[in-house]
């Protein structure tokens, strides 16, 4: 008897998440709408909805137009009554993003502060983030977590971020890192966060391969409406794949690694350190800006053609390169091509759909999945 009733309970709770998901999704809708498009009973419908506005997580907004009988209720998402902070540690910069249970990035901010595992570090990481919060005109009150990117391997099952080369670290257990902040923390891996932004709220990517082309470079595999993580949660690590046996020298001591080709300061130091400056050359078709870049596309093709024959799946280029790579995509799915034996009836390289905080937008979305799948 228990068991029956546990079950239905998680029959109730799964249905009542649906509908949620529904009206998120659709804005201002009905519960004849929600009983035709979903396939419930209007009873069933009708009592879900009934529940979820006690909760305070839906609102009805007067009827709708008529289609010949009785106006039904409006009811749309309280999409504001619990929000998130996703915050994307790199080298020398933090990120901040701040979203509402539909994804909507409310505000976003980005600050030069190097890293250093210190407890000084964390403190004004803290600082900003309240200030954030401040200047955003947040209520604290609504805040349910903080999901915090990390460019390293985070180990979901100990807890632990186990390493990071590019900041020189390792074996940081979450709490000494969580226990700076006001709300609860989780992590994620920074590609992995990119891909989640993408993918979680998203129709149309339901498997794809995530490149990220930012300060190094990292993938991430999204399928079945979640991260593929791997045994060791290192899956995706495309950035230290070999593309030129014995080539240039990646910071990971190996050489030839598809970091050290394909990194965005590969393009940003021919351009003073501004990658905008850098597209803006060669959108003037500057000679050197083409060259750098034909080389850069050329190793890119490589990684992106053996990626697509080892996943056969869409690959979408994300990070800093990814956000100014739609204009050039054509001439990167050229070179693809040339390398791909099988005959393709459409593209499978993408750019990216968020240009900027991606990996701080998917931490955030991490905690309000967190929540959603409770409601």
């Amino acid at each position: 008897m228990e068991k029956k009733q546990a079950t239905n309970m998680e029959v109730k709770k799964k249905n009542r998440n649906r509908v949620f998901r529904y009206i998120c999704k659709h804005g201002i809708v009905s519960n004849p709408d929600i009983s035709y498009d979903m396939k419930m009973s209007l009873p069933t419908v009708t009592q879900i909805t009934k529940e979820l506005i006690e909760r305070g997580f839906i609102v009805e907004n007067g009827e709708l137009q008529s289609t010949g009988g009785r106006r039904a209720k409006a009811l749309s998402a309280a999409i504001n009554v619990k929000q998130a902070v996703g915050l994307d540690i790199t080298k020398n910069h933090i990120s901040f993003v701040l979203t509402n249970l539909t994804g909507e990035i409310l505000n976003h901010v980005r600050i030069f502060l190097p890293y250093i595992h210190e407890a000084a570090y964390y403190c004004r990481v803290n600082e900003e983030l309240e200030c954030f919060l401040e200047e955003s005109n947040a209520d604290r009150k609504k805040i349910l977590g903080v999901g915090i990117s990390f460019p390293g391997i985070i180990d979901l099952g100990r807890q632990l971020i186990t390493y990071s080369h590019i900041l020189e670290v390792k074996m940081i257990s979450f709490d000494s890192v969580s226990r700076f902040f006001n709300y609860p923390c989780c992590f994620l891996n920074d590609a992995n966060a990119g891909a989640y932004a993408e993918g979680i709220r998203s129709d149309e990517r339901e498997r794809f391969f995530y490149l990220s082309l930012s300060n190094t470079v990292g993938g991430a595999i999204f399928d079945n409406n979640g991260l593929v993580q791997g045994k060791h949660f290192r899956c995706g690590e495309v950035g230290h794949m070999t593309v030129i046996p014995d080539g240039s020298k990646c910071y990971c001591g190996k050489n030839g690694c598809l970091d050290a080709y394909c990194r965005a300061a590969i393009l940003s130091d021919a351009a003073g350190g501004k990658l905008e400056k850098f597209f803006n050359l060669l959108e003037k078709k500057d000679r050197r800006a083409a060259e750098i870049w034909d080389a850069y596309t050329g190793y890119l093709a490589v990684a992106l053609n053996n990626i697509h024959m080892i996943l056969d799946c869409d690959i979408i280029l994300g990070g800093y390169v990814g956000s100014y790579a739609e204009p050039y995509l054509a001439d990167i799915w050229n070179k693809v091509s040339e390398r791909n034996i099988f005959t393709e009836d459409r593209q499978f390289v993408n750019s990216c759909r968020y240009k900027v905080g991606a990996a701080a937008l998917g931490a955030a979305l991490e905690v309000i999945e967190n929540f959603v799948r409770q409601i």
